[in-house]
């Protein structure tokens, strides 16, 4: 039984997207998720699909890849797709049948919505799938800088993060052979009554955190062995550094924002 997760999962290919430095990346998706919020009209719509079609073939990350790491959402976009469609009563009507009553406001919102949290969402599996943990990591180190020159642990919260990102896979597949194992001894979850589907979870989840435990104590062992001190001043064995392309990078993002804000 197979979990896909795409946390923490890169995709490695040679790309203009993936030779950009991770802040960069995380900072342009970052402007893109949140424009995807200010387009309200058709045009504004469209402008997004081509820019989400455009950092596709940019990333050369092939659709199907990209598709398979966000299709655990689009049973959820299609629900936020129903529920627009029966509940906005906007508009013109199109169709009435009893209680119920499709509206233009209502079509128009079940396609709105849903297209706009798809597109940051794929915007967001691409910055995941052109970027190694360790990258995103230095993004987030770079990022908590502020904190650790006002004293507060800002290189200990980017570890955590790193860290986090690099055992999603870990555990996701420890959960895996754990589900193996329990539907060996008859306990599947999938099966029988909700009481037994209750029980064979919470066996799961036992194992799954006894697991997580056994990771992290393995894990602090390591850092101690290798002599960790919080607080310390470190360097990178490949230091991060601005280019011409991250500037490219960047007025295109910006000119990207700016035209789905004023559209």
């Amino acid at each position: 039984m197979a979990l896909r997760i795409c946390v923490g999962q890169y995709y490695a290919t040679d790309s203009p997207i993936h030779r950009l430095d991770p802040r960069t990346k995380a900072a342009c998706a970052l402007a893109l998720m949140l424009a995807t919020f200010f387009v309200r009209a058709p045009l504004g719509l469209a402008v997004l699909a081509a820019c989400v079609i455009a950092l596709l073939a940019a990333a050369r990350v092939p659709a199907g890849e990209v598709l398979s790491s966000v299709r655990g959402v689009l049973w959820v976009l299609l629900v936020l797709a129903v529920f627009n469609l029966l509940l906005v009563r906007d508009g013109s009507a199109l169709l009435a049948a009893g209680p119920i009553m499709i509206t233009t406001g209502g079509a128009w919102s079940a396609v709105l919505y849903p297209v706009r949290v798809f597109a940051a969402i794929v915007v967001g599996a691409l910055l995941l799938l052109t970027t190694t943990p360790t990258e995103l990591g230095d993004a987030f180190d770079a990022a908590c800088s502020p904190l650790t020159r006002l004293g507060l642990p800002g290189h200990e919260l980017a570890m955590v993060f790193s860290l986090m990102l690099r055992f999603i896979p870990t555990l996701a597949n420890d959960a895996s052979a754990i589900m193996d194992a329990q539907v060996a001894r008859g306990g599947e979850v999938a099966r029988g009554s909700l009481g037994r589907r209750l029980r064979a979870i919470g066996s799961v989840l036992v194992a799954l955190m006894a697991s997580s435990m056994r990771h992290a104590d393995d894990l602090a062992r390591a850092l101690d062995a290798r002599c960790y001190e919080s607080g310390a001043t470190r360097s990178r064995w490949h230091p991060l550094r601005f280019g011409a392309r991250d500037a490219v990078a960047f007025a295109t993002t910006a000119g990207m924002v700016a035209l789905l804000v004023a559209l």
